[in-house]
């Protein structure tokens, strides 16, 4: 089973941004960790991170036909208002889970609403690096359930 983590822009930068709302890991340790896991449930897991829409949108396309059997994401400021990844992502037949590492309702108003949130199996945030790690669990759990 193939999972394809995206994360979206300025999360290269975890470890250094805003500790106080993401933590001190870093990308490179949220991927380790991602992976362990994924290979603990019998998943290969592919991470990308980019800061270019497009080339989020390009990726997205590919998993339409790479044998890709989930989705997890963390869009970062493109949940907020990037109808373009929304529809891109809307293309796929596989579950979608959408995570964040903060509790983006807590937060300021405009990150209270996804414009991914329509069309997500579900979404995890506020649980730091454990957000990743929830969001796989489900993932696998419904690409899984799709093929029973």
């Amino acid at each position: 089973m193939k999972i394809l983590v995206l994360h979206g822009l300025n999360l290269n930068m975890f470890g250094k941004r805003d500790p106080a709302q993401y933590g001190t890991a870093t990308l490179a340790q949220i991927d380790d960790q991602v992976q362990a896991l994924g290979r603990e449930l019998g998943a290969t897991v592919e991470c990308m991170q980019t800061n270019f829409e497009g080339a989020m949108v390009e990726r997205i396309h590919l998993a339409h036909s790479d044998g890709t059997a989930a989705v997890v994401i963390n869009a970062g400021a493109w949940t907020h208002y990037s109808y373009g990844i929304r529809d891109a992502l809307a293309i796929l037949k596989c579950p979608i889970v959408e995570v964040h590492m903060s509790n983006v309702h807590a937060r300021e108003a405009f990150r209270h609403v996804s414009v991914l949130s329509d069309i997500v199996r579900g979404q995890i945030c506020g649980f730091g690096v454990e957000s990743y790690l929830l969001g796989l669990r489900a993932a696998v759990s419904a690409a899984s359930a799709g093929k029973a």
